[in-house]
Formats: C-alpha cells, structure tokens, sequence
C-alpha cells in the first residue's frame, strides 16, 4: 500500500541531506589537503614532482566520477577491510577532488604578479615566508569563487554515491518516491533541498569575497 508524502517524508529527505553535507565536508577536507599538495608539487622547482602531479591530475580528471567511486569500494573490499559506505564514498571524492582543488589553486598561486614574487625576493623572504606572507593571501581572494563553484558541484555530485550503498538525499528521494509512489513531489523538494544547500554556499562566498576586497582596499 503506497503511503502519501507528508511531513515525515520531508523530515527523512533533511536527515539525509546531513549525510549529503558531511560527505561534501569529508571530500572538502581530504581533498583540500590532497589540493594543497597537488598545487605545491605542480609548482615544485623539481621536474619529478611536477610529473607525478601531473599524472595524477590527467588520470583523476580523465576518469569518470563513478569509476572512481566503484575503484574505492570494491578495492578497499579486496584488501579485506569491510568499512562503511561513506568511507568507500569519503576516500573516492577525496581522489576527485584533490586533483581539481589542485589545478585550482595552481591557477590562483600563479596568476599573481611576477612582482610580487620579486619583491618578496628583494626583502630576503625564504620560499615558506613568501607563500604565506605574500603570494598565498593574494591567491585566496582569486581562487574563492572557483573554489565555491566546485564546492556546490561536489554537493550536487553526491548523488553518485548511492551506487555503493551510501543514503545521501537523492538516495532517499529514490526510497520516498518509490513509497509514496508520488515522484513529482518528491524529487521536487530534493531539488529546492538541493537549491537551498548551494544557495547558502554561494551567498557565503560572495560574502567572504567582499570581506577579502575591503581588507586589500
């Protein structure tokens, strides 16, 4: 007997649109650590670091999302470890999203003026002193909006997750729908679900880049 969507669907579809969240925090965390080490070897002065960086970002980009998240599954499974799903789901957007944060941020670090690297040479600053006293906090008001548009695609790319058992909000929409036997409704309140998550994303990033602008002005 097919139920009618109600309130306690809704209230299901939020609870699950937290897990939705805390895999996007997972692969945000993981690949921003993952990022950072990336743009650091693309602009290491040592060609092999450069090349292992490289390939890296040409195999991730080039691999489909959900290959990557079939990779992590069954190859955690093979090594004999049975973990949970979100882990399985962690490990596979930390993969992908590390080498995007990379590039990223890449393209941010070296888009500021080649002065600004000559001016920190001029005062004497060692390479750590010239990322994080001069290059890296002019980085950051670039890099913001590319990095919150990623962010919001990340969000939206959790979807994919169900496929190895993981219940993120589209999952759940997926069961809702298929007991109410009411999908227009349902996936409806997933999409403004959807809309609301990235929404607030966006206003905080317009938010933190004006915040950025009126400290440099």
């Amino acid at each position: 007997m097919f139920q009618t969507f109600n309130i306690h669907h809704v209230g299901f579809l939020l609870q699950c649109t937290s897990l939705t969240v805390l895999l996007s925090a997972i692969a945000l965390v993981g690949g921003g650590i993952g990022g950072a080490l990336i743009a650091m070897m693309r602009l290491s002065r040592y060609a092999w670091l450069r090349w292992i960086a490289q390939a890296y970002i040409y195999v991730v980009q080039g691999t489909p999302l959900l290959v990557l998240l079939f990779i992590a599954y069954f190859g955690i499974a093979d090594l004999g470890f049975d973990l949970p799903a979100i882990f399985a789901a962690g490990i596979g957007f930390t993969l992908y999203a590390s080498a995007f944060l990379g590039e990223i941020w890449r393209g941010a670090i070296q888009s500021i003026n080649k002065g600004q690297w000559e001016a920190a040479f001029v005062l004497a600053l060692d390479w750590r002193h010239t990322m994080t006293d001069v290059i890296i906090p002019q980085a950051l008001r670039v890099a913001i909006p590319p990095t919150i548009g990623f962010t919001v695609q990340v969000v939206k790319n959790t979807a994919l997750a169900s496929i190895v058992g993981f219940v993120e909000l589209t999952r759940a929409g997926q069961i809702v729908a298929g007991a109410t036997f009411q999908p227009m409704r349902v996936y409806l309140t997933v999409a403004a679900i959807y809309f609301v998550v990235c929404s607030i994303l966006s206003y905080a990033s317009r938010r933190l880049e004006r915040r950025l602008k009126q400290q440099t002005t």
